[in-house]
């Protein structure tokens, strides 16, 4: 059973879980880096990184409402948008039958999960739940979402004439390949459970050979800009 597959199976079978599902299927923005989909691996992912002391349900209600205000990625606001989640979450939870404490657990991990708003885990719920978020950044799955979003954003594959920044400042809002050193390659260093980061140096294997492949494609040789 797949990580998505087993948190699906656990919302199925648990009418609390279920009705959260109900409620931000409306909600959820239609980008698919962020969608249902994203949510339901999410929330997979992040029960397999928590500890023996984390409920597995908590895991995936954090995941359910991580993304219920999603700021574009060059939105100025950009930073708050996990503070204005974890306050949706604490209306939501409570109708669908999370007691005082529980709320505070997932509120708190649902607002500290953003890498945007650079804030370290309170709780082992939070650490699971950001690990999982940012394991959605790395790998094939990270490599779709990096290009999907730069194309909402209007920018360019690379730069044509210096496609890893040799010579100039990284831009990732203007080249999604940038996005790879700006943030990207830097990741995995930053997963806070065992799982997480095991899974993480995995998925970042495949960007870099995807950049070694793209390199060769180009015929412009590869040096990591924070190497050169």
């Amino acid at each position: 059973m797949n990580a998505r597959q087993r948190a699906l199976e656990m919302i199925e079978s648990d009418a609390s879980l279920s009705g959260l599902r109900a409620a931000i299927v409306g909600v959820l923005d239609d980008d698919p880096g962020h969608d249902l989909e994203h949510c339901l691996r999410v929330a997979g992912w992040a029960i397999q990184c928590a500890d023996e002391d984390v409920d597995p349900r908590e895991c995936v209600a954090a995941a359910l409402l991580h993304d219920l205000v999603n700021l574009p990625k060059d939105h100025p606001e950009r930073a708050s948008a996990s503070a204005r989640s974890a306050s949706e979450a604490r209306s939501i939870l409570p109708r669908h039958g999370f007691d005082p404490a529980a709320v505070e657990r997932i509120a708190r991990a649902v607002e500290d999960h953003s890498f945007s708003r650079g804030a370290i885990p309170r709780d082992p719920l939070g650490d699971a739940l950001q690990d999982a978020d940012r394991l959605e950044a790395l790998g094939a799955l990270g490599l779709l979402r990096t290009i999907s979003t730069g194309t909402r954003m209007g920018a360019r594959y690379f730069h044509a004439a210096d496609p890893w920044g040799h010579d100039r400042p990284l831009d990732d809002r203007r080249f999604s390949v940038d996005h790879f050193f700006t943030k990207l390659l830097t990741l995995p260093e930053t997963l806070r459970t065992p799982v997480g980061r095991a899974e993480a140096r995995v998925r970042a294997s495949f960007l870099a050979a995807f950049l070694d492949q793209l390199s060769a494609e180009l015929g412009q040789s590869r040096v990591d800009p924070q190497e050169s």
